[in-house]
């Protein structure tokens, strides 16, 4: 599990929103507060690293603690250590070979290289983190080497970086629930806008995208990764259907297919709702023939509109099925939620009707 640790002195914990964010987090980190002091401010129990005695984790930095040793029966350590150079990775390599827990880097100038080098060189017995100064910093750090960091400590005095940071780490090991809905019939409406979204990813059988006529009601599409005698597999595509359908782009956002752009963030998620982050490469839209699809799930009615071909297919539990051959009886995956949308935010509370 990727972990979240924000260091709190530079942040102003006595504003609501910032207490709201910090309970967000794994570990909060400070070089002068104690843990009492910090769960004073924040109002809550929380795992802390710091220097000072009553810390679950104590934070040394390097060279502060020569004399260390990891056999001791004390609680785990984070070291805190400036990577400016390569023999500053062999450092980091070595405090976890005697048996370090936590080694956080700071990087300086370059960013993604001493990291790639600090994962490829040795399987890491303890947990790397780096310190990051926004979201998109925590993500490429995450991501380096596909394998990332086992975390990211946040420096940042803004509440709204602390909960983005918090969603890139929560979408990467999320799972949504994904039900059997019942088919229940079909039919052909005529051309309209199809959308076919094109993802910086490749995917496989079983991945797709949620998209659906009603937000709380989305079907689970199969990328294009099945070969056929007509046309070569696009396994980074999903033929989504008209610009006007929902598609789920975060685990608390949906957007129209129209909003979707090269670099829009979006969800690919598996029949087993295993969900992860990937963008838009590009969205091709063209006016093609398309296909009205209804189903039910415990009485529940649901809808979604797709191009009427034989390489659109919907996942199932067992595998995926044809929209052309779709017939009344057949089970297909559904991701169900309570409640409506507010600009893509869903507001659980609110009563909704979306025929």
């Amino acid at each position: 599990m990727k972990e979240l640790w924000v260091l709190i002195d530079n942040l102003d914990c006595n504003a609501p929103e910032v207490r709201d964010s910090l309970r967000k987090a794994n570990v909060l980190v400070s070089q002068k507060l104690s843990r009492r002091d910090i769960e004073n401010l924040v109002g809550a129990q929380i795992c802390v690293a710091s220097p000072a005695d009553d810390s679950d984790i104590w934070l040394v930095r390097h060279g502060e603690q020569p004399a260390f040793d990891p056999n001791e029966k004390q609680k785990p350590a984070a070291l805190v250590m400036e990577v400016a150079s390569a023999k500053d990775e062999e450092k980091v390599v070595k405090a976890f070979a005697q048996g370090v827990r936590y080694v956080i880097v700071r990087c300086p100038n370059w960013k993604v290289i001493p990291l790639e080098n600090i994962i490829s060189k040795s399987k890491l017995s303890g947990k790397l983190l780096v310190e990051v100064a926004d979201r998109h910093q925590a993500q490429l750090a995450l991501e380096t080497l596909e394998l990332g960091s086992d975390g990211v400590v946040l420096n940042s005095s803004s509440p709204m970086e602390i909960l983005e940071t918090f969603e890139i780490l929560r979408s990467r090991q999320a799972e949504l629930d994904l039900v059997e809905a019942e088919v229940t019939g079909k039919k052909e409406i005529g051309l309209g806008a199809r959308a076919c979204v094109d993802t910086i990813d490749l995917m496989v059988p079983g991945e797709g995208l949620l998209v659906g006529c009603q937000s709380n009601a989305l079907f689970l599409v199969q990328a294009e990764v099945q070969d056929n005698p007509y046309i070569a597999s696009r396994p980074f595509r999903v033929n989504a259907g008209p610009v006007s359908l929902y598609v789920l782009s975060s685990l608390d956002r949906t957007n129209y297919l129209s909003e979707l752009e090269a670099g829009h963030s979006i969800l690919i998620v598996n029949q087993k709702g295993k969900a992860r982050r990937s963008s838009v490469g590009r969205v091709k839209i063209e006016r093609r023939p398309l296909l009205l699809v209804e189903a039910q799930w415990r009485g529940q009615k649901m809808k979604t509109i797709l191009q009427n071909a034989e390489t659109i297919r919907l996942v199932t539990r067992e595998g995926s099925r044809s929209v052309a051959e779709l017939q009344p009886g057949d089970k297909v995956l559904v991701h169900l939620e309570q409640g409506g949308r507010h600009s893509g935010i869903l507001v659980a509370e609110e009563a909704i009707l979306e025929k």
